[in-house]
């Protein structure tokens, strides 16, 4: 468990096209912040049509995000284009955005947080590196950062 106790149940969106990483970055995030809810779309489409409530996911019920960890590489449209859209937007604009990606190329960091993103991070290559990211990455956005509450949503 976490050292700091979790404030409130948040609700995280993975944009991810690989099933492995996906359950793998959900096992460790539920290690460390079991309250946290994770959604998962698989690309950038998806990811824009979640949070628009577009296509399948219009009429959903569900609820923005108060965090997205965003791949990069991804089929369709990009972690790239789909950060460079949420970030222009102004109704999605204030969700942060962290980049986990495999990728740490000098270019992509760059291009990440001059189009928006609030962090970068390459994925770890073991589980247990991920376990410690990921309650880093809830430390920090759980406990000591306030998220923006989302108005209007459904």
């Amino acid at each position: 468990m976490t050292d700091q106790p979790q404030q409130k149940p948040i609700h995280i969106l993975l944009v991810d096209d690989d099933e492995d990483d996906r359950y793998l970055t959900k096992e460790a995030f539920h290690q460390h912040y079991p309250k946290s809810r994770i959604s998962f779309v698989e690309d950038g489409e998806d990811l824009l049509d979640f949070l628009n409530y577009r296509g399948r996911y219009s009429g959903a019920g569900h609820t923005l995000p108060e965090l997205i960890l965003l791949d990069l590489n991804m089929p369709r449209k990009d972690g790239r284009e789909a950060l460079r859209e949420i970030k222009t937007s102004d109704q999605l604009r204030h969700i942060p955005i962290v980049v986990l990606t495999t990728s740490d190329a000098r270019e992509d960091i760059e291009t990440s947080y001059h189009n928006g993103a609030n962090s970068f991070i390459t994925k770890p290559p073991t589980f247990q590196r991920l376990s410690e990211v990921t309650k880093a990455i809830g430390q920090y956005w759980f406990n000591v950062v306030t998220v923006c509450e989302h108005e209007g949503e459904e």
